[in-house]
């Protein structure tokens, strides 16, 4: 779970490709850098992220049988919410019961 910039959308066959940049990191299963490219897919746009805009996005590691393939993920059903300092705070707070 983490906070991010949309900075990029970029169509690559039949996914889509986000350049984020990583804000505010809340729950960390695997290392995240300050830039990191999140895939979704599909190419419908699902779920609607706008160049420039903060979100809280809830996305996870896939890798790949053949382990040649390490990248993160967003499912078209994922959890991407606009940031506000009311998100923020909820997560802060289910971060201390979890």
């Amino acid at each position: 779970v983490f906070q991010g910039r949309i900075l990029a959308r970029h169509v690559v066959g039949q996914e889509t490709r986000y350049e984020v940049e990583v804000k505010t990191s809340y729950r960390r299963r695997f290392p995240l850098v300050s830039r990191e490219f999140v895939w979704v897919p599909s190419t419908c746009g699902c779920p609607p992220l706008r160049e420039g805009d903060d979100y809280l996005l809830m996305a996870r590691r896939h890798v790949n049988y053949e382990h040649t393939l390490n990248r993160i993920l967003l499912p078209d059903d994922g959890y991407a919410r606009p940031w506000t300092p009311r998100e923020d705070r909820l997560v802060r707070e289910a971060a201390r019961h979890c």
